[in-house]
């Protein structure tokens, strides 16, 4: 029996020791969650750096349409100059509706930033103003739809910069911009570009899908003018 004394005191021992070790660790998850919870409400984009998520299909460019996740444009997406595409249908425009190529400048850089981040043809943004607003930055429907691409306002609350105002949408850049992302969403909620346009017009229900035939046409003069230098 006194043999067993010692081999008791080293179980004891080292069951103790597990423990200890056990309760060390679980002191170090926690201390380790509460760091980088700390990290995550200090930098959140830091954490994700560090650990980032699987892409997710809703996350992914999309092969119509385009469905990049976007950004506010910076100053060096603005310095970038008109293609000569996009230069020729300005003027293409300028002349058909009677608009002065400076009036458009903003206008088209706008489309050509929007498509460039959003993954969609600047020419289909621009076909899109064309029937919405025919380049009135300040057209307003009877429905509230305002600016360039006709955007409603109260729908689109949560596309609105926080220090905007009734006038926000009035501003070439900025209804562009929101523009452009509702025009993004719908394409990519309907599964594709002429049922995206219908839903974008507040008509999916119509067979015959006269405001995508629109867009579309619109859409063919620019190209063809982009083409060729200048439509007529």
């Amino acid at each position: 029996m006194p043999k067993a004394i010692p081999f008791r005191n080293w179980r004891v021992r080292t069951t103790g020791f597990a423990l200890d070790r056990m309760h060390a660790g679980l002191m170090s998850g926690a201390l380790l969650c509460l760091a980088l919870a700390m990290l995550w409400f200090a930098n959140p984009a830091l954490l994700h750096a560090l650990n980032p998520l699987p892409a997710r299909p809703g996350n992914t460019p999309a092969s119509a349409g385009g469905m990049l996740d976007t950004a506010a444009p910076t100053d060096a997406d603005k310095s970038v100059p008109l293609t000569s595409e996009m230069r020729a249908a300005l003027n293409f425009v300028s002349h058909r509706y009677r608009v002065s190529a400076a009036a458009l400048d903003p206008v088209f850089f706008a489309a050509q930033t929007a498509g460039r981040q959003m993954n969609l043809d600047p020419l289909l943004i621009v076909a899109v103003i064309a029937i919405e607003s025919r380049f009135n930055p300040f057209a307003e429907s009877v429905a509230g739809a305002q600016g360039l691409m006709q955007v409603m306002p109260r729908w689109h609350l949560d596309k609105l910069p926080e220090s905007g105002d009734g006038l926000t949408l009035f501003d070439p850049e900025v209804n562009v911009q929101i523009g452009a992302r509702v025009l993004r969403e719908s394409i990519r909620r309907m599964g594709g570009l002429i049922p995206g346009l219908q839903q974008f017009a507040g008509a999916a229900d119509d067979p015959e899908q006269t405001y995508a035939n629109r867009v579309l046409a619109e859409k063919q003069r620019l190209e063809i003018a982009a083409q060729h230098g200048r439509g007529a």
